[in-house]
C-alpha cells in the first residue's frame, strides 16, 4: 500500500541548518500507520529534530507531554483521535496538528473544534507539513524579550535559539519548563508570584499543581533544588549567581 506521505524531498537543508532556523524540537508522532511514520520519523530527523513514535491513543496520552509538539493521527486503533485531542486540551497546552485521511470541511472543523492547532490532509506535501511546524511553533512561543541571551552565573539561557546551557553543558527542557525558566531568569533578585507565572507561561489557565509539576522537573534537570527557590506563600525566585 502506498504511503499517504508524498516522497521526501533529497534536496532539504542540512539538519542543522534547518534547526538554527526554526528551531529544534521534540516531536511525538501519533500514527496508526507504520509506513506514514516511518517517513515521518526520516523526515523530521533530517530537519534535525528528536521524533518519537506512537501507536495507539492510550499511549499518546501516556507521553505527549514529554514531547513539544504532537502530530496526531485521527484514525487510530483504539481512540479517535478527536477524543485523544479533547484530552489532551483539558490538561495541557501542547501545539497539535492533526494529520489525517479525514478530508472534509466537516472533518476539519472538528479537529479544530476539538483543540488542533492545525489541520493536514493525507496525502499531503512533506514540505507543506514542515511550514505548518513552523508556523503553529512560532504561535507556540512566547513574546520575544528584551534581553535575547541571559547569563546567570554558570546558567546561561538563549532566547533565539531556546538553548540552556549550565557549566557549558546543554541543558533540554520542554517548551514549558524553558518559558517557566526564562521568566524567572528575566526578573533576576525577584519573587515572581504564582499568578505572574501561571499568565506568563500558561496565560492562567492553569492549575497550582501544574507550576509545581514545571518546578520540580526544572530543578531535576538543573541538578538541584537550590536553583529555583520557593517563597512560601507567594512565588518562586531564581537563585542568586
Amino acid at each position: 500500500m502506498p504511503s499517504s506521505v508524498h516522497q521526501i524531498d533529497h534536496e532539504a537543508p542540512h539538519p542543522s541548518d534547518q534547526a538554527t532556523a526554526a528551531g529544534r524540537w521534540r516531536v511525538l508522532v501519533a500514527e496508526n500507520r507504520k509506513q506514514d511514520a516511518e517517513h515521518l520519523v526520516t523526515g523530521l530527523q533530517r530537519h534535525g529534530h528528536e521524533v518519537s513514535t506512537v501507536g495507539t491513543g492510550a499511549e499518546t496520552l501516556r507521553v505527549y507531554d514529554e514531547a513539544d509538539l504532537l502530530l496526531l493521527d485521527l484514525e487510530l486503533p483504539d481512540l479517535d483521535g478527536l477524543e485523544v485531542c479533547r484530552i489532551i486540551r483539558t490538561q495541557h497546552d501542547i501545539p497539535v496538528i492533526a494529520v489525517t485521511a479525514r478530508g472534509s470541511g466537516l472533518d476539519r472543523v472538528l479537529g479544530l473544534r476539538a483543540g488542533a492547532d492545525d489541520y493536514l490532509v493525507k496525502p499531503y506535501d512533506f514540505l507543506e507539513l514542515m511550514a505548518r511546524i513552523d508556523a503553529v511553533m512560532r504561535r507556540a512561543r512566547p513574546r520575544p524579550p528584551s534581553t535575547r541571551v541571559i547569563h546567570h552565573g554558570p546558567l546561561r539561557i538563549d532566547a533565539d535559539a531556546r538553548q540552556v546551557t549550565l557549566h557549558g553543558v546543554a541543558v533540554e527542557l520542554t517548551c514549558k519548563e524553558f518559558e517557566l525558566l526564562h521568566v524567572l531568569a528575566s526578573h533576576p533578585h525577584t519573587v515572581v508570584s504564582r499568578k505572574q507565572l501561571m499568565q506568563a507561561v500558561w496565560h492562567g489557565s492553569w492549575s497550582r499543581r501544574t507550576l509545581d509539576t514545571h518546578v520540580s522537573s526544572l530543578r531535576s534537570k538543573l541538578g538541584g533544588s537550590d536553583w529555583i527557590t520557593t517563597v512560601r506563600g507567594v512565588g518562586f525566585r531564581l537563585r542568586l549567581a
